[in-house]
């Protein structure tokens, strides 16, 4: 717009029309601005893959702990493990997910129980018997323990369940997984790992 038509015929500034139509496209330049920006965090959200949550505890010695057994109250400290590969699985019997993880977890185990491979299982806010029932009625042998609190479930910064975090030899959290962990996916962390020097 020429400078004659924007200004008021008094010659004092712009006309009144002229700073309404001119708020307008303001307003509208800076919605249409923040629709980009919420558009292009969308779409760079939806390219991520979901269920591998970079931990900040990956590459990071993992949180130590000593917990009881659920059943045998038989106490394992995680610092004892140094020099195996453990697998630390965060599950519920509340959870449906875990039910579709736990056969993957069982064909695991029996894979790599024999070759300094360790799998715990850690109920998260359940009781001790819904636990065991799940237990007894899918199967699977490796230790499950307590977690008194949720101490170590906060430590390890589990938000929800099923959270799968892979532990190398040297005591490293190499892995983490948010939701179902796939046989080949925990086959191929743990394999990689085997082949890792323990310290």
């Amino acid at each position: 717009m020429e400078e004659s038509q924007a200004r008021h015929p008094s010659g004092m500034g712009p006309s009144p029309a002229y700073r309404r139509r001119r708020g307008r496209w303001i307003v509208a330049g800076s919605v249409m601005a923040a629709v980009a920006v919420l558009t292009s965090l969308l779409a760079f959200g939806l390219s991520r893959n979901p269920t591998v949550v970079q931990s900040v505890l990956v590459g990071r010695t993992a949180p130590d702990f000593t917990l009881p057994g659920l059943s045998s109250g038989q106490p394992v400290r995680l610092a004892t493990l140094r020099g195996k590969v453990v697998v630390v699985n965060f599950w519920a019997s509340w959870c449906a997910d875990c039910r579709v993880e736990h056969p993957d977890l069982v064909a695991a185990w029996r894979r790599f129980q024999d070759q300094g491979v360790v799998f715990l299982g850690i109920p998260f806010e359940d009781s001790t018997q819904q636990a065991e029932a799940f237990q007894r009625t899918l199967g699977g042998g490796w230790p499950q323990l307590a977690d008194p609190n949720s101490q170590t479930a906060v430590a390890f910064g589990v938000y929800g369940v099923p959270e799968t975090f892979i532990i190398g030899r040297n005591g490293v959290v190499a892995y983490k997984q948010v939701g179902p962990i796939p046989y080949a996916r925990l086959s191929d962390e743990v394999t990689r790992l085997l082949g890792s020097p323990a310290t």
